[in-house]
């Protein structure tokens, strides 16, 4: 940063050359009208890198700050064992980032890298995951953003608002995944457990078992802004009371969304929403792999349906009401122009981010 003087009173014209690497993509520079007294020449400042598990925890002490993941994460990478690991904090395992009282309000970009290993064991307590709580929008800059995370092979176990990612979102989740299982009581999802807010082109393959609100990708998402879109869930879902394969109580918006998670429960079950006091549009179920006949919201189908690009893209056909934004791919390749691609006739839709489906 550097700062041009000018007399009092004076003006000038200064041309502003980009230099590669000085600004990230998408940063903005401040041009003020002259005249002027002074002018500040620079960068906005560039995201903490988070290297190891240190980095990672470190976020809590800046819980506004923009952080990016640099590399992977795992149990053979530093400060696991102390900070992540079954013997860490006395078997309690992973302290989750952000709390009810002190939320994330920050970003974290993690540029498509995997934390793997995460363990959390903390029944007796809520908001927990690997971030336990992203902040609910009351301003616009306040929003907690976390973008291209992956959690694989987690273990985590909370009370209430449980999710691999995040335990409570009150931002914005974006092509992010989990892997692993979840446990919990109520609002336990596989991805994210209470969502206030944004869950968009996200997916979970965890086996998420809980009591109340229980979903394959969210526990429960709430009526006053909850948005899920073009999202998925696979893997299992088990609970008593309002159980679904993707979301257990949909009282928001839930649409372009899928599921084929088995699904077991005792009342208000679905294939892919348990109970719906919401808006569910354009999204299925698996009948077949889910052992479900009914959901709160979604329509049925067969295995060999939910792999036709027809079913998500032919407007004719039942519980379509617009097309979805998908391409047919040959096996192993991708079509990033589009939102969701299959590899028509032969594998279930994946998102286009994703390097294989």
């Amino acid at each position: 940063m550097r700062r041009l003087q000018t007399g009092r009173g004076s003006s000038m014209r200064i041309t502003l050359t980009w230099k590669r690497h000085c600004c990230a993509a998408g940063a903005s520079i401040l041009l003020i009208a002259l005249p002027l007294t002074g002018l500040l020449v620079g960068c906005p400042p560039a995201p903490i890198e988070i290297g190891d598990w240190h980095d990672l925890h470190a976020i809590r002490d800046n819980l506004g700050g923009s952080y990016v993941l640099m590399n992977d994460l795992d149990s053979t990478t530093a400060g696991y064992t102390e900070l992540a690991g079954l013997g860490a904090n006395q078997g309690r395992g992973w302290e989750p980032i952000g709390t009810s009282d002190a939320p994330f309000s920050g970003s974290f970009d993690g540029q498509g890298y995997q934390i793997r290993d995460l363990f959390i064991n903390r029944p007796d307590q809520d908001y927990v995951g690997l971030f336990g709580d992203i902040s609910w929008v009351r301003h616009i800059d306040n929003v907690g953003v976390i973008e291209n995370a992956g959690v694989v092979n987690a273990d985590v176990t909370g009370g209430s608002c449980v999710g691999a990612l995040v335990g409570h979102n009150g931002g914005i989740v974006s092509n992010s995944y989990s892997t692993g299982s979840v446990t919990g009581d109520e609002r336990v999802g596989g991805l994210v457990g209470w969502n206030q807010h944004t869950v968009r082109n996200s997916y979970s393959v965890a086996s998420v078992t809980g009591n109340r609100e229980v979903g394959g990708l969210v526990g429960e998402t709430w009526y006053q802004g909850g948005v899920v879109s073009n999202s998925y869930s696979r893997g299992s879902v088990t609970g008593s009371s309002r159980v679904g394969g993707l979301a257990g109580w949909n009282r928001g918006v839930l649409g372009n969304s899928y599921s084929t998670a088995s699904v077991t429960g005792d009342e208000r079950v679905g294939g892919l929403v348990g109970y719906n006091t919401g808006t569910v549009s354009n999204s299925f179920w698996d009948r077949t792999i889910s052992g479900m006949e009914e959901s709160d919201g979604g329509t049925g189908r067969s295995t060999k349906e939910m792999r036709d690009i027809r079913t998500f893209t032919n407007t004719a056909a039942a519980g379509l009401d617009e097309p979805w934004n998908m391409s047919a791919v040959a096996a192993s390749e991708t079509d990033a122009t589009s939102i969701w691609n299959v590899v028509d006739g032969q594998a279930y839709p994946f998102l286009s981010w994703q390097s294989v489906g």
